[in-house]
């Protein structure tokens, strides 16, 4: 094949409308998706009608989607404030795609929380509710106001973070100028051990190239071992990718990623796109799953890394399992596959990435089914282990106003399924906090040290159906 392309390649080259790109190009591209929330939304908004005026429209209003979920529990009246300009320019825009915060008002005390995850129009964290409400398709390009937008590239689509000034731009024309990256291939053999999880992996990646050895780059993830991953963890991968500096990360599709999208897609018109033979890349690394070990990022960098085994001496005050990252269903049934008729050592929260999740928490038992009359359900068992749970949000992991749930607001060691650990990141600068997968917070949350997960997990742990469709 003459002039062979990567995904990203071939999904920039057709949202530019040419036949082949070459990495170093500077093109114009058509976007598909454009994503902000509460955080980025209301100076997203300012500038776009400081540069298209104050009457101006969105380029299309049902290719706008707004998620309001960074700062939600708090008593924090900026906040509330933020929240209260995106409802206003919703209804001002005729935005379909926007998530309400329905419980939440102007007044500056703590919002009481939805009564019920099923009937709220709520949905938790951006990067968990736009694959399940239908907003992320192969092949497509989405762009949003969050460094964590490339979690989507776990769908095969293009999808990197932006700054205002560009989204302001993207809202009034629906396009975008974008520099094409070279590709970072990193390939994983043989199926995903029952003690691993792809934080493991990413942490892996992460810990070899530094968090600077992916800038501008696309990060491509291949081999039996992503085929092996649930669908869920391949989000993990992509969405760490922003750690290592990388523009995007992107995985093939297959049959889980078919079955996903045909069953939530919004639009029918998307195509998947795959890698051609020959592509070339700026650089080729590869993992045999079957040696490696269950890691930790110690304090304070993604990429401070070392097995779980040669941290147990390190004492814990806290455990804290949610974010974009951390908080699917799947990552709630690792924990609760551990945690089952245990009890937590120290204190350890739960958040839940999306309404959907915190309501198949209720619904499912710690396989991944429907839970029947005289089984418990996850969130009963890790209740009853011991775990503070509270409503979806992105809560601690980016620290947020001192009344969010979670938040380390003394110098305290904390062990987290988030992705990032600069200091700071979680609250307290003085606070220490230590990244690893579901399985090792949760047996560390047993301990109170940095635990191995291979003390508490020898089976695969079934998942069932969550996460799913």
């Amino acid at each position: 094949m003459s002039n062979p392309m990567t995904i990203t390649e071939k999904i920039l080259a057709k949202h530019a409308g040419r036949d082949h790109v070459t990495p170093g190009e500077n093109i114009w591209i058509d976007i598909d998706v454009l994503m902000t929330h509460d955080v980025c939304g209301p100076g997203t908004i300012g500038i776009f009608k400081q540069q298209f005026g104050d009457n101006a429209k969105v380029w299309d209003p049902d290719r706008v989607v707004i998620v309001p979920d960074h700062y939600i529990f708090t008593a924090d009246a900026i906040c509330h404030r933020n929240i209260q300009i995106l409802r206003d320019f919703v209804k001002e825009q005729g935005i379909k795609y926007y998530y309400d915060p329905d419980f939440v008002t102007s007044d500056p005390t703590m919002p009481n929380p939805y009564l019920d995850p099923n009937n709220t129009n709520y949905k938790g964290v951006c990067h968990k509710a736009l694959p399940e409400e239908g907003h992320l398709r192969p092949g497509e390009v989405l762009l949003g106001t969050d460094s964590h937008t490339c979690t989507a590239g776990a769908f095969g689509q293009f999808a990197t973070g932006i700054g205002n000034t560009d989204a302001a731009f993207v809202l009034g024309t629906g396009k975008s100028w974008v520099k094409v990256p070279p590709t970072m291939k990193f390939l994983f053999r043989g199926e995903i051990p029952p003690y691993l999880t792809a934080k493991d992996l990413i942490l892996a990646v992460i810990g070899e190239i530094s968090v600077s050895g992916g800038t501008y780059k696309t990060m491509y993830f291949t081999g039996d071992g992503v085929t092996s991953l649930t669908l869920e963890d391949r989000m993990t991968l992509t969405n760490m990718v922003i750690e290592a500096g990388g523009k995007n990360g992107i995985c093939d599709v297959d049959r889980k990623t078919l079955d996903y999208v045909n069953a939530r897609s919004n639009r029918p018109d998307w195509q998947v796109v795959t890698e051609d033979p020959g592509a070339k890349y700026c650089y080729e690394a590869e993992w045999d799953l079957s040696i490696l070990e269950p890691l930790v990022a110690q304090p304070h960098s993604p990429d401070n890394t070392d097995t779980a085994r040669n941290c147990s001496d390190v004492k814990l005050d806290r455990a804290y399992v949610g974010s974009c990252t951390g908080g699917k269903i799947t990552d709630m049934i690792m924990v609760a596959a551990i945690l089952d008729g245990q009890q937590v050592k120290i204190p350890t929260f739960v958040v839940p990435g999306s309404t959907e999740v915190h309501a198949d928490m209720l619904r499912l038992n710690v396989q991944g089914q429907p839970k029947g009359e005289d089984e418990e359900s996850i969130y009963e068992i890790l209740q009853n282990a011991g775990c503070d749970i509270a409503p979806s949000s992105c809560a601690a992991c980016l620290g947020g106003p001192k009344d969010t749930f979670g938040r380390l607001n003394e110098p305290v060691n904390c062990i987290s399924t988030t992705n990032r650990n600069f200091p700071g990141r979680m609250g307290h600068k003085q606070a220490g906090v230590y990244l690893a997968s579901p399985l090792t917070v949760a047996a560390s949350a047993l301990t109170g040290n940095v635990t191995d997960p291979r003390e508490y997990v020898s089976e695969p742990i079934l998942t069932g159906s969550a996460g799913v469709v």
